[in-house]
């Protein structure tokens, strides 16, 4: 006979280990768990600190009215913006280059993000001075390609309209 089949008819003795190592895990089962039903509030207060952030940031960044690039000014009288302005806007769209500037092919005027036209623009800076609390100032913001004519030509339809004050809108330049 060899060692093997020896070994096989006579196994050794089992460990003992094994039997430890379950009898170790029978003992550590709470035999009386009760439900935690508190809300971790960590999480959620980080959560909402971020959203916080992000919108403290972004908040000021928000344009009202269309888009436009507004003339450079060096000097001129900052506002903040409460959100009770009405913004008059003045577009370009299309347009060349001419023999010396920029040349706008048509202009087009939006109260706030609505487009007006001749008729409309009176009426609708109208209703909004009324939808407003107390005296609210017109912001007219126009595009610097825009020809002046253009500009000046919503000024008059706004001041027809009854509003005695009309605030242009530039950007300014930043020095180093």
């Amino acid at each position: 006979m060899s060692d093997l089949d020896e070994v096989l008819k006579n196994p050794p003795p089992m460990r003992r280990r094994r039997h430890k190592i379950h009898q170790a895990h029978a003992s550590k089962v709470v035999r009386n768990a009760t439900i935690n039903s508190n809300i971790n509030v960590t999480p959620l207060v980080d959560v909402v600190l971020v959203l916080l952030i992000i919108f403290m940031v972004v908040t000021p960044l928000i344009t009202r009215g269309m888009p436009v690039e507004q003339p450079m000014t060096r000097y001129h009288d900052k506002k903040n913006d409460s959100g009770e302005q009405i913004v008059v806007s003045v577009t370009c769209e299309g347009g060349k280059m001419g023999a010396v500037h920029w040349e706008c092919g048509q202009t087009r005027t939006f109260v706030g993000a609505e487009l007006a036209n001749d008729d409309t623009l009176g009426d609708m800076v109208q209703k909004e001075m009324r939808l407003g609390t107390g005296n609210r100032e017109v912001h007219v913001k126009a595009d610097r390609k825009a020809p002046y004519g253009a500009v000046r030509h919503a000024m008059e339809l706004i001041n027809r309209s009854g509003v005695s004050t009309v605030a242009l809108g530039s950007e300014e330049i930043m020095e180093n």
